[in-house]
Parts: structure tokens; sequence; C-alpha cells
């Protein structure tokens, strides 16, 4: 698949962040990472949606929102051992961020280090998270994460 110069990012996308970015390029760092995380999180067009996403790390190695793009497209593919290589990696270059650290704190779970999953989510709930992510937090913290081990690559196969 091409990536269509002037995509724009779909309409659920925009409606969780704000806006409807445009990819201007091939090098367009941000709209590679938004269009790629999209796809893949909406489990379509998954080998673009990472080769974008990949893309757009190897422009921005040090920018901790894309890196936390491409460790939550190897979660969302099934790919836990990278998943939590790579957000660490992005937690390193963003600690603060609330959503990158209840992303790690996912993938530690999933990996059964729980209780490191327990002190992201606890670390993500403290750093004042938005409303409708806190709720999901909170419930994390009481209950983990359920059993459920579909991944956006089986979604796309279905």
């Amino acid at each position: 698949m091409q990536i269509p110069i002037g995509a724009q990012i779909p309409k659920p996308w925009a409606r969780e962040h704000g806006s409807r970015p445009v990819l201007r390029s091939g090098r367009d760092v941000h709209g590679l990472n938004y269009l790629g995380y999209s796809w893949i999180d909406q489990g379509i067009n998954l080998d673009e949606g990472m080769r974008m996403i990949k893309r757009a790390v190897e422009q921005r190695a040090d920018d901790g929102y894309i890196v936390d793009s491409l460790g939550w497209a190897y979660y969302r593919l099934g790919n836990m051992e990278e998943a939590v290589k790579q957000l660490e990696r992005a937690i390193e270059l963003k600690p603060e961020d609330p959503t990158i650290n209840d992303h790690l704190g996912d993938a530690y779970w999933r990996v059964g280090r729980v209780l490191e999953a327990r002190f992201q989510w606890s670390h993500a709930r403290d750093l004042k998270p938005e409303p409708e992510d806190l709720v999901e937090i909170e419930a994390k913290l009481k209950s983990g994460l359920p059993d459920d081990t579909s991944s956006a690559a089986e979604a796309e196969h279905k």
C-alpha cells in the first residue's frame, strides 16, 4: 500500500486528539506517526501502519511520544517483548507522560511483570491523566487487565 499524500487522520483519532492532521509528505514525521498509530489501533493497514511509525522513529528517535507509538503498535500486534523494550525507552524520554506510563503498565502486565505494571499505573494515575483515562487506570489498579489476548493483527484477519 502506498501512503497517500494528503491522507487525513480518521475521525475517531481526530475526536480524541482534537485535530485532523494531514500527511503532507512521506517525511511528515507527525503525520506518519499519527496515521500509522491510528491504523494499528483500529486494526487496519497493519503492515503499512507499522512501516509509517518506524519511519517516524527513524527521523525522531529521541521523541518519547513517537517511540511510545512504536511500543504501543507492538503491543497491539501482540509482540509484548518488543513492546516492553520500546515503551521502556519511551519512558526514559518522557517520564512525566501519563499515557506512556499507562501503556508500559499494560505491557508489563501482559508479560507477567505484575508488580511493575501496578507501579506504572499508579505513576500514571499520579501524573493527572485525562478524566476518562483516570477511570480506566483506576480499574486496572483494582483488577489488572482482562485475560483477553486478542491483538490488532487478529482483528484484521477476522
